[in-house]
């Protein structure tokens, strides 16, 4: 016989009460492990343990919870568990609403203290300087390419990549009205406005399109002024008060950003091996023939796979070209180490952004 509404319901505060029992308990556990982590000295936050952790509950999982949630449920859990003893200052492109500020809680939980700052120089600045523990900082589209700023100030800075995310990004028209009748400027970050520029193109040819820091800095403009309107995320326009005047108006439907996670190695040294990870560098190399084939020889020869590899204009005029790659792998693994090796030894300038998990 079927159970009743009021059964189930029994039921399920019945489940709630002993899932807050055994999450008190992990609490009270983190806490001694904690304790445990300060006599030592070393570091609450271990992103390859934590994902780890999240790997193992996803295989094990025998639904009906999806794979995804599982990730986000347990992310919430350790970030409620760190905040008991400090919770991570994060740096972020603000103010709040922006997709960095959504990656950043996609990554931490929300359990964390914001920074939010008004350009990614301000962002690297945080995080050197220890206004913040972590920054936030997107590095590639999969339709506009790299975010060149990033990768420019990653060069420059002695902050280290150790962990990422990916964003399914939404762009939508957001104004203080809902409709786009008389829309006189769109404002949008540069990477939105090009994300977006074939729905402009045909729905708001005559509006002008206005750069600002930020996706969230525009909504926040559009707020106070009723024939402007800005491209940025549903959670941009619930903080400012604006309609959606058009949903999803990004050009490619799975228009996806990544982040990178940085921080200064005395903070966060790099994650020990998590089973599926990357190894970000930089590299350049003196300008003869052939030699950008000479630095991709020893990843074939020590079986090391090759997921990005990006070209920036060298400033110092002593090399032409520097090389943004990511290899599949940890150094502690000794084929990658071997093929690390051999590159560094080929290169005029060589420098490790980062080991970290690779995000799902």
């Amino acid at each position: 016989m079927a159970r009743d509404l009021s059964q189930l319901r029994v039921e399920i505060d019945t489940v709630d009460r002993e899932l807050l029992k055994l999450l008190n308990q992990r609490a009270a556990l983190a806490n001694e492990v904690g304790d445990i982590k300060r006599a030592e000295g070393t570091t609450v936050f271990r992103p390859e343990r934590e994902a780890q952790v999240i790997n193992g509950l996803q295989q094990a999982n025998p639904g009906p919870l999806k794979s995804q949630n599982v990730a986000t449920i347990w992310r919430e859990i350790m970030s409620a568990c760190r905040a008991l003893e400090a919770p991570q200052r994060v740096a972020y492109l603000g103010p709040a609403g922006t997709f960095s500020e959504q990656a950043a809680v996609q990554f931490f939980g929300s359990s964390i203290e914001h920074v939010p700052c008004v350009s990614l120089d301000e962002v690297f600045q945080a995080a050197t300087a220890g206004t913040a523990d972590f920054g936030v900082v997107p590095v590639e589209n999969n339709s506009e390419g790299v975010v060149t700023r990033s990768l420019d100030l990653l060069l420059q800075s002695p902050l280290h990549i150790i962990g990422e995310t990916s964003l399914l990004v939404r762009h939508h028209l957001l104004r203080r009205a809902a409709s786009i009748a008389g829309v006189e400027a769109v404002l949008a970050h540069p990477q939105a406005l090009a994300q977006c520029q074939n729905w402009l193109n045909k729905h708001l040819p005559d509006a002008e399109r206005r750069a600002v820091a930020s996706n969230a800095e525009g909504a926040r403009l559009a707020g106070e002024h009723p024939d402007w309107a800005a491209i940025a995320s549903e959670r941009a326009g619930s903080a400012f008060g604006l309609h959606i005047a058009a949903h999803a108006i990004q050009d490619d439907p799975f228009n996806r950003t990544r982040f990178a996670v940085i921080c200064l190695p005395q903070v966060l040294q790099a994650p020990q091996a998590s089973g599926r990870d990357c190894v970000s560098l930089v590299v350049s190399v003196p300008n003869r023939p052939g030699a950008v084939h000479d630095i991709l020889v020893p990843l074939k020869q020590h079986g090391v796979s090759m997921t990005r590899f990006e070209s920036r204009p060298a400033r110092s005029g002593q090399w032409e070209y520097y090389f943004f790659i990511d290899v599949e792998g940890h150094p502690s693994q000794p084929h990658v180490a071997a093929a690390l090796a051999d590159l560094r030894s080929l290169c005029a300038f060589y420098k490790v952004l980062g080991t970290y998990p690779v995000a799902d």
